[in-house]
């Protein structure tokens, strides 16, 4: 399920993170890379500085989403020479990283700066921070949690953190700027005012933000408008039943709501693709038939976003 959520993650920010076209994302080799991608200025400066022309580093992706930089970091960072120096600069970078996307709304309390470093830098900050633990313990001070991962289990857990840190940078910055206000239309209102209605409070879901729920109001309404339409000489099982969409997984696994999407914009894909869907799917393979006609639908249309069926 992870790996899947990553593929997914490293596919959009890879063709939609950047402010200049596409650029290959790898979680978390590349993430970690740009953000102490560094190249030698001048050698009595003793300092290392991004080359801000050929390099896309992480925290220019995260200025193009967010249109506001982190306090306190500049793109051009400068690290120090000194390993141990580094790793405090970057950790600290990291810290305030995580700091500025918590102060946005992410979910982030899980993810601790180390996990964002390189192995070598995380290897450093165990090291450092043993000789304090012994240092505090010895002198009387209370002693600090540290944890010591193996050299696999920090590669998982960091490639865990940084995929999070990614989903909740699509939560924050992305996912608002989908617009609840919806057109009033009185032919779909009217079919639809028998629904339940996805409330738009904040503290309605501690699942889904109001953003999210503004996309599942808008997954009912163009699915209730449409089924009737877009399937209405289907010889595969008929019109298909009202539904109340609640979720992004289960809720979609038939491709029958994500076509009446795509139907609302594309109608003339109904004759050519969505007529040929199972309205009442049952079997595995009646669901793998749906999709795929969905997929398809997908690249007539020139929608290549790498969705596997």
């Amino acid at each position: 399920f992870f790996q899947k959520t990553l593929t997914a993650v490293r596919g959009w920010f890879t063709l939609f993170g950047w402010a200049k076209g596409q650029n290959p994302v790898s979680i978390p080799h590349s993430l970690r890379r740009d953000v102490c991608k560094v190249q030698i200025t001048v050698a009595q400066d003793k300092n290392f500085k991004r080359n801000l022309d050929k390099d896309k580093g992480f925290y220019e992706m995260l200025f193009h989403l967010s249109g506001q930089p982190i306090p306190g970091i500049s793109a051009s960072q400068s690290l120090p020479l000194d390993p141990v120096e580094r790793m405090f600069q970057l950790h600290w970078q990291h810290s305030e990283l995580l700091s500025f996307l918590k102060s946005q709304g992410a979910y982030l309390s899980h993810v601790m700066p180390e996990f964002l470093l390189e192995p070598k830098d995380y290897k450093t900050w165990i090291k450092v921070h043993t000789v304090l633990k012994v240092v505090r313990t010895s002198g009387g001070f209370s002693k600090k949690q540290i944890f010591v991962l193996e050299d696999s289990t920090f590669e998982t857990m960091s490639k865990r953190a940084w995929t999070d840190v990614l989903l909740q940078t699509y939560k924050v910055f992305v996912l608002p700027h989908v617009s609840s206000r919806f057109i009033s239309d009185p032919s779909s209102l009217e079919s639809i005012q028998n629904m339940p209605r996805i409330k738009s409070e904040p503290l309605s879901s501690n699942i889904y933000s109001r953003y999210e729920r503004a996309m599942l109001t808008w997954l009912n309404k163009h699915y209730e408008k449409n089924r009737k339409i877009v399937w209405k000489d289907s010889k595969k099982g008929g019109i298909p039943p009202m539904r109340w969409i609640v979720n992004f997984d289960q809720d979609l696994l038939d491709g029958l709501v994500l076509a009446a999407q795509i139907a609302s914009y594309c109608p003339y894909l109904i004759p050519t693709h969505f007529i040929r869907m199972y309205t009442d799917p049952r079997t595995h393979e009646q669901f793998l038939h749906n999709c795929l006609i969905v997929v398809k639908a997908m690249h007539a249309v020139h929608l290549d976003i790498n969705i596997k069926v």
